[in-house]
């Protein structure tokens, strides 16, 4: 079994389990790639085992079978990345805070490896959106597991998006952006504008307005085998576009066609998993909050 491994830098108080974790997986023979950076980050603060490979890009993790992320659902985020059209099923050890995406907590790291060794584990298959424009800044990697957003640059003037289903007009938002999610990105940015949650593999796409200036604009659940196309006014030059945690600056008057990818991402869930019982811990929807 080959095992890639990728983190962001993590605080002190992680060190240990991260040692502890190298050491598990080699001793039941796993073989493990470490991120180089990571690698860098970790070369002076822990033991590393000298058997331990690096991997610096998405081309290097051909052979791997699994690909852990160790921190936070951004940290996550960014492993599609790295698993691109490989389908290499991504299992996130939650070292940050709500824990989403990441939902294996680190005392649950022996039940982890013993249940990829046996195979009892399930894959939730995510939906991914692309996105293609002329000038494409993201076209090294054009895709977002959580959302594609579109927000003004700067503090004043809001921007005008007007929005086209199939080619069929469907509004003008005056907003300060706009957030088109996936149903997995529904409990991201989009739940914090009001969008609704949306549960995974549902098929649909969630449209939520930031900020809109006419409040009777809502949030907008549509199926995900439409392509959304959105052209953006503006009094200032440019606008910002960020898919997932990526960004860039995109001059105003662009035009740009988002739309479910024919890739996806695999998420490990262990057995005693699920999404509702994470959509309850998380949210504490039950909990009495009153004393």
């Amino acid at each position: 079994m080959k095992v890639a491994i990728y983190s962001r830098e993590l605080p002190e108080k992680h060190f240990d389990f991260v040692q502890e974790l190298f050491i598990k997986l080699l001793s039941n023979n796993i073989e493990v790639f470490v991120f180089s950076e990571f690698y860098g980050f970790l070369k002076h603060k822990i033991d590393l085992n000298t058997s331990l490979q690096q991997f610096n890009s998405h081309t290097n993790l051909a052979t791997v079978d699994f690909l852990f992320s160790i921190g936070g659902d951004g940290t996550l985020l960014e492993t599609s990345t790295l698993v691109r059209e490989r389908s290499i099923p991504v299992m996130g050890i939650n070292t940050g805070r709500l824990g989403f995406l990441s939902t294996i907590a680190t005392n649950e790291i022996d039940f982890a490896i013993e249940s990829l060794k046996k195979k009892e584990y399930h894959l939730d298959t995510r939906s991914l959106l692309s996105l293609d424009m002329e000038g494409n800044p993201f076209i090294d990697y054009n895709l977002a597991l959580n959302e594609v957003t579109l927000q003004k640059k700067d503090t004043s003037a809001m921007i005008t998006i007007h929005a086209y289903l199939n080619g069929v007009f469907l509004n003008t938002y005056w907003a300060d952006g706009l957030i088109i999610a996936t149903p997995t990105g529904s409990t991201a940015y989009s739940l914090s504008c009001n969008g609704p949650i949306v549960l995974p593999n549902s098929g649909n796409i969630i449209i939520t307005p930031i900020a809109p200036h006419n409040l009777n604009v809502r949030p907008l659940v549509i199926p995900d085998n439409i392509e959304l196309t959105l052209k953006v006014e503006g009094r200032t030059d440019n606008f910002l576009v960020a898919l997932d945690s990526r960004s860039a600056s995109i001059p105003v008057s662009s035009e740009l066609r988002i739309k479910k990818s024919k890739n996806e991402i695999s998420l490990i869930r262990l057995s005693g998993h699920d999404y509702l019982n994470t959509l309850r811990n998380k949210l504490m929807w039950g909990v009495d909050k009153r004393n």
